[in-house]
């Protein structure tokens, strides 16, 4: 099972993105994530559609042949970080085009914050709703606190967290494959 993870964040030492390193370590048998970097990707400009730019290309390339997609959302002023809103505006783009519809999508988001990320996550379930994504409701998952949850090389060293991404994960299984 081919899994494409983004993550939100741009930063080096991302929680976010730590949070999907952890993922693909603790990925059940079978599910094969790869985690694409979105830092080359150039901010969406609809001017661009008629060249569709390379990176934007390829990441709608891996969506497309994906089986289902992580996005880990940092929280950004209430919302998601522009260079998330960029990734969704390519992904949905050109007009008829849109990469997302169909996907099974599981949300996550990590945050140092005490409320994780809900604010954010609301926001991007709402988009990938409108571009006809089958995003799963539940189980939701936000983490807060993560410098606690994480050690300094960025490993993921809670062990309820583990335990409950762990059944986050077996849920984007279940939703993949119905029994």
């Amino acid at each position: 099972m081919n899994i494409v993870a983004i993550s939100g964040s741009l930063r080096k030492g991302s929680y976010n993105t730590a949070l999907l390193r952890a993922a693909r370590k603790h990925a059940p048998n079978g599910m094969d994530i790869s985690i694409f970097d979105i830092s080359a990707l150039p901010l969406y400009n609809q001017d661009a559609e008629e060249t569709f730019p390379p990176q934007a290309q390829a990441l709608k390339d891996a969506i497309e042949s994906s089986n289902g997609v992580i996005i880990a959302t940092p929280e950004f002023n209430r919302s998601i970080s522009g260079a998330l809103k960029s990734v969704i505006e390519w992904l949905s783009r050109p007009w008829g085009k849109n990469s997302l519809a169909g996907k099974q999508i599981l949300v996550l988001g990590a945050s140092a914050g005490q409320y994780g990320t809900i604010v954010a996550q609301q926001h991007l379930k709402m988009m990938l709703l409108f571009l006809d994504a089958h995003v799963i409701g539940q189980p939701e998952f936000y983490l807060s606190h993560a410098m606690q949850k994480f050690d300094e090389s960025g490993e993921l060293i809670d062990k309820e967290t583990i335990r409950f991404l762990e059944q986050a994960l077996e849920t984007l299984v279940q939703r993949i494959t119905p029994q």
